[in-house]
């Protein structure tokens, strides 16, 4: 015997679907009053998030690498260059400082003659080195080449009179230096071991 279905429960059935899907026409009615004043949420997409941009994944930068601080070291002072000039050779008796061989040889042997003289000989030593600083100076000034200096001998045993002695540091001196080119012991006819030839520069 076949078992005829429920129509009583096909009917509710129904009816609870159609009330659970759709909301009926005085519900739909309330939500339309209720939402009346409502304003709808405008939403705000980043640009790279709007509806037809792609989107960029931002790109991390490259990994700086480490480097060693850099030290800072002060500045090596360059040394200047003297201004001063190198100090001249002393000069000593018969032997060619500023001078060739040749014209010293001419010197010794008398052959370059005197062209003034001045003596020395009996002065205290502070007046003979005065009196031979003034006697030079004056020689170069007047464009003379070549003098005679007498300082007498002295003592042969104190190897000379003080003058004799000083004579080669009084030439040397600063003063003197730069006028002298050299100077040598004289021949016998112009005072022998007493006497001395000293050879002035030119004056420019």
């Amino acid at each position: 015997m076949t078992k005829q279905p429920d129509k009583r429960k096909a009917g509710a059935g129904k009816a609870g679907g159609r009330a659970a899907g759709r909301p009926t026409a005085d519900e739909e009615a309330l939500f339309r009053a209720a939402m009346a004043d409502a304003k709808p949420i405008e939403r705000r997409f980043p640009q790279a998030e709007k509806p037809g941009h792609p989107v960029h994944l931002a790109e991390t930068p490259p990994a700086t690498p480490l480097r060693a601080p850099i030290k800072i070291t002060a500045p090596v002072a360059t040394p200047k260059p003297s201004s001063k000039l190198a100090p001249k050779p002393a000069l000593e008796a018969g032997k060619p400082a500023d001078l060739d061989r040749r014209t010293m040889d001419r010197l010794r042997k008398g052959r370059l003659r005197p062209e003034s003289r001045i003596d020395l000989h009996g002065m205290t030593a502070d007046r003979a080195h005065a009196a031979l600083n003034g006697f030079l100076a004056d020689a170069l000034s007047t464009d003379k080449r070549c003098v005679l200096v007498i300082t007498g001998k002295g003592s042969l045993k104190e190897g000379g009179g003080i003058i004799r002695r000083e004579l080669p540091a009084w030439l040397n001196a600063a003063g003197n230096r730069s006028r002298i080119l050299g100077f040598a012991g004289a021949q016998p006819a112009d005072g022998g071991g007493g006497a001395f030839y000293v050879l002035l520069k030119r004056r420019r």
